[in-house]
């Protein structure tokens, strides 16, 4: 369906565009008029060999496709709705080893063994140790910064992320900066500023890959009490092999990491440009904060999904082998489902947003461990850091499915 209002080539997935913004406005036109709506695309541009995709911008039509994995696949195309120009079929192929572009049955089997890593148990075994970390970070970031400004984003919202992911699955404290490394550089690539290339970008991933299965293999010669031992050496309860084992800490190093860091970036940002609800949250810790901070920020915009036969979607016939993009910025802001959703509220109670997923097999399996981490260190922040002001706009990574901060500088007092 056409709809000429848009701008010529408007592509929601385009780079340079979400680096300059997300598109609200044009999700907001799409919602009212054409709510899946085919984005053409020349061949080659986003590494599928098609003519585009049909953008899926309402909330119940992203959460239909979500929860209907035998219609709309996650493993035919992968969940990534674009990938740099020249990258080969062959690549995208390979991630199908990732859980994140896995399909059941495959996908349950997979995830029924990783969600022993996310029990209540287990996260709550984290909170102390991750609390105490909170409180070190923007302790550190206020006493490094003096009476100057500092970059938000590399003092105090990349640290807890990378933490959390480390304390989980047992990475001593030394190689921890080297995960932080290798998972920066697999989602950087498309941004000109750090100079990474693709070939680096890959090369990171099978650095992080390779590290992670010597863990694998080194639990299944010496078990220990920790999470990877459940994981790839628990007896009689199948295992993951080192090689999914691999595959997981590098989806929990981009997944767990880089969006969660993007969520407090940008929730640091909403909080300073809305005065009243810092002070509001520095009053009353709302326990609705949080969730309204991942509504907000969405850090993932858009994953995709590929029809496996012929269907019907918000009005559209969608063909067989087609691919689906699912925005979950435009969910979390539709109308049907939040009041004044351009409002920032963290008091909004309920908050269905989609922010995590649309539920179904693929719902986000840290959502607990990522609320907990926003939640510990907007409370560190407010603590320490009370009187935090920006001091410039913040700075956009250029990628093609990620709301992503670089920098955000502030100061104190």
């Amino acid at each position: 369906m056409p709809c000429p209002a848009l701008p010529e080539g408007f592509d929601a997935t385009d780079p340079d565009l979400l680096r300059a913004r997300v598109p609200y406005p044009e999700f907001a036109l799409l919602r009212r008029t054409a709510p899946v709506w085919w984005c053409p695309q020349s061949r080659g541009v986003t590494g599928f060999d098609d003519e585009g995709y049909w953008a899926v911008t309402r909330h119940a039509d992203v959460k239909y496709v979500s929860t209907h994995p035998e219609l709309f696949s996650s493993r035919t195309n992968t969940a990534i709705i674009r990938f740099n120009e020249h990258i080969q079929r062959e690549a995208i192929d390979a991630q199908r080893l990732i859980m994140l572009n896995m399909d059941p049955p495959e996908h349950t089997r997979v995830r029924q063994i990783v969600q022993r890593g996310f029990t209540p148990r287990a996260i709550r075994g984290l909170e102390d140790a991750l609390r105490e970390r909170a409180r070190r970070i923007v302790a550190g970031a206020r006493a490094a910064a003096g009476d100057g400004d500092f970059d938000f984003v590399t003092r105090v919202a990349c640290e807890l992320p990378l933490q959390a992911i480390a304390e989980l699955i047992g990475v001593p404290q030394e190689d921890r900066s080297r995960i932080f490394h290798w998972s920066n550089q697999m989602v950087a690539y498309d941004d000109p500023e750090y100079a990474i290339t693709e070939e680096a970008g890959s090369n990171a991933a099978v650095e992080l890959i390779g590290y992670a299965m010597n863990m694998s293999a080194e639990r299944k010669q010496c078990p220990a009490k920790d999470i990877v031992t459940q994981l790839v050496a628990a007896e009689g309860q199948g295992n993951l092999s080192s090689d999914e084992f691999g595959f997981f800490v590098l989806l929990l190093a981009v997944a767990g990491n880089e969006t969660t860091r993007n969520a407090i970036s940008h929730g640091m940002h909403a909080f300073l440009t809305h005065p009243d609800q810092w002070e509001l949250f520095k009053r009353e810790r709302p326990a609705t904060a949080a969730e309204e901070i991942v509504r907000w920020a969405t850090p993932v915009v858009s994953f995709q999904r590929t029809a496996t036969q012929d269907t019907e979607l918000g009005g559209q016939k969608i063909r067989a082998g087609d691919r689906v993009g699912l925005f979950y910025s435009s969910a979390n802001h539709d109308p049907e489902v939040f009041a004044d959703p351009d409002a920032f509220d963290i008091t909004r109670d309920p908050n269905p947003h989609l922010g995590f997923g649309g539920g179904g097999p693929h719902f986000c399996l840290g959502k607990s461990l990522a609320v907990l981490e926003i939640e510990l260190i907007f409370n560190a922040v407010a603590d320490t850091l009370p009187d935090l002001r920006l001091t410039g706009d913040p700075r956009r990574l250029r990628a093609a499915w990620l709301n992503g901060i670089k920098e955000l500088r502030v100061s104190h007092g």
